[in-house]
């Protein structure tokens, strides 16, 4: 069953929109704290070279804690928008014509969010970890923890896009998951990590456009 006409039009209970937020934040830390390991090493290096009276590891936990905190907001407003979408039946009411073309529509857009200023000021940021820290370290919990949000907000800007992607993940959810996060941590870690992305920008765009054009040009 498609993942944007997965619901009867009926109002969630908070039951409901609470777990669906759970799901979201699971999914995002499971996929992007992984893609953060380079700044988080590089980090905990910088901390055991200032030798801290406190533990190397306090900065680095700091600094993942600043990055799961923007990763939760971002899988509650997820959660939202699919309980706003849900709860004014814009796609449960839809004709599967209507659900593909959204569908394709989607792809589009983060086919071409790919190829935006965007996200290249925000991958270059991400894709290096010691530029990052040269920048903007100090010492103390406090800071790593700015630094971490500062980081999370970088790759939210980065991945948002393919994000969305889940929106129209169906019954594929889990492979779509999987697949995504091996894509971002590609496009960080990779030395050929952004032309991957341009690569997936273009498959996704001329998915995006087959499904639209199937829909609207196809037979009667």
């Amino acid at each position: 069953e498609h993942a944007l006409a997965s619901s009867p039009a009926r109002a969630w209970t908070r039951l409901e929109l609470a777990t669906s937020a759970a799901i979201w934040i699971v999914m995002m830390l499971a996929m992007m704290l992984p893609t953060a390991a380079p700044m988080v090493l590089a980090l905990g290096a910088i901390g055991r070279g200032q030798r801290a009276r406190t533990s190397p590891l306090a900065p680095a936990a700091s600094f993942v804690l600043g990055y799961a905190i923007v990763w939760t907001a971002f899988s509650i407003a997820a959660a939202t928008l699919q309980w706003g979408a849900h709860r004014l039946a814009w796609l449960s009411n839809a004709e599967p014509a209507t659900r593909e073309v959204l569908s394709g529509a989607l792809l589009l857009a983060a086919g071409a969010f790919q190829f935006s200023a965007l996200k290249d000021a925000c991958l270059s940021r991400c894709r290096s970890p010691l530029a990052f820290l040269m920048a903007r370290w100090r010492p103390g919990a406090l800071a790593a923890l700015r630094m971490g949000i500062a980081h999370g907000r970088d790759c939210v800007g980065c991945c948002w896009a393919l994000m969305a992607l889940m929106f129209v993940a169906g019954s594929l959810h889990l492979l779509w998951t999987a697949a995504l996060a091996m894509l971002m941590l590609a496009e960080k870690a990779l030395r050929s990590g952004r032309l991957l992305g341009r690569i997936a920008g273009g498959v996704l765009m001329i998915w995006g456009a087959y499904r639209i054009g199937a829909q609207l040009f196809g037979p009667a």
